[in-house]
């Protein structure tokens, strides 16, 4: 006796729509991923040894200098690599504290703004002098960058880190930015006029340097946070506030004193809190209070988009029972191969 072959339910073309326009919602609503940060350079290419973590008071006006995470007894932390071997092979290049850190910019870093729309970023008119940390080695300006390469933090992270800007505080603003070659459009990573959190990824070991540029001489103090997972499934995270000195007549003493004046981010760590005389608030905590209230509407949608689509197929499966089950077995019809009765 030959069983009839329900057929398939297909899902129509509004049900199909209605679901394509949730996915492509879901993807305007969601948090933008953090930048990914990559560097090509190849004079970028380095390893780094077991260096040692040391105390004191240290300018930083010229040469090779990394931020990245080292663990400290044990701790992870977020330090400043002094590559002065890099000068001088009779030195040895030390991993330092930021709060006992300096970055003094003199000004032969000053550059003019360009009158071209693509820097209208940088927060100052074209014409006007900004002070540059370059992404390209200038032999009388320091050199920042970060790297993912202590040999510790290879063995024990995950993928890579995620650099994230939690604050500034200083008379002018700060961008930092990277840019491919001079035709590129610059890919901006972080802009001290913006609130929130500011995340940058960074690869497990990585090397890269950017353009960091501010727009008046000063004290600044900037709050930045490396937080990565690790192979074994736990996390780690350490703020840390590094004085800069902008502006070859400002007085590296002048950093050292400054404490940060607001943010909530620096009680999770040891250094001291931000400049006196900054007038720039600091990054308010969080995302955009407007993401959960559109992922919630999303997922509110979509459950009732399941539910009637369910509905549906149950009411259709019914009712082909039913025409099936009034059809005598005796009408001698055979199903198709696409489910239709010939």
């Amino acid at each position: 006796m030959n069983h009839p072959v329900r057929p398939t339910p297909t899902v129509s073309r509004a049900t199909r729509l209605l679901l394509t326009g949730l996915l492509a919602l879901a993807a305007v609503a969601a948090p933008s991923p953090a930048y990914a940060v990559e560097n090509d350079d190849p004079a970028l290419d380095q390893s780094l040894d077991e260096l040692a973590i040391i105390h004191g008071e240290r300018v930083l006006d010229a040469g090779h200098v990394d931020l990245g995470p080292k663990y400290d007894d044990g701790a992870w932390k977020f330090l400043i690599h002094d590559d002065v071997a890099k000068a001088d092979a009779n030195a040895a290049s030390v991993w330092r504290y930021p709060a006992e850190t300096v970055l003094h910019v003199f000004d032969e870093s000053k550059l003019v703004v360009p009158d071209d729309p693509a820097y209208s970023f940088l927060g100052a008119q074209p014409g006007s002098p900004v002070w540059v940390i370059p992404q390209t080695q200038n032999p009388d300006v320091v050199w920042l960058g970060w790297n993912t390469q202590d040999p510790e933090v290879l063995r024990t992270i995950d993928r890579g880190m995620t650099l994230s800007l939690t604050g500034v505080e200083g008379p002018g603003e700060l961008t930092a930015y990277l840019q491919s070659g001079s035709f590129s459009e610059p890919q901006v990573l972080y802009d001290s006029r913006n609130a929130g959190e500011q995340p940058a990824w960074v690869d497990i070991n990585t090397h890269t340097h950017a353009n960091w540029v501010f727009t008046q001489p000063g004290v600044y103090l900037v709050q930045l946070k490396s937080s990565a997972q690790l192979i074994d499934g736990s996390t780690v995270s350490d703020t840390q506030v590094l004085r800069f000195a902008v502006g070859s007549d400002t007085a590296p003493a002048d950093a050292f004193a400054a404490t940060w004046q607001g943010s909530p981010w620096a009680s999770e760590t040891s250094a001291p809190q931000a400049a006196t005389q900054s007038s720039a608030q600091p990054f308010a905590q969080g995302t955009d209070p407007l993401v959960p209230v559109l992922m919630g509407l999303i997922g509110l949608v979509g459950a009732g988009l399941i539910i009637a689509f369910s509905i549906v197929l149950v009411r259709g499966s019914r009712t082909r029972r039913r025409v099936l089950g009034n059809r005598s077995p005796a009408a001698g019809t055979a199903p198709s191969a696409n489910g239709t009765d010939q």
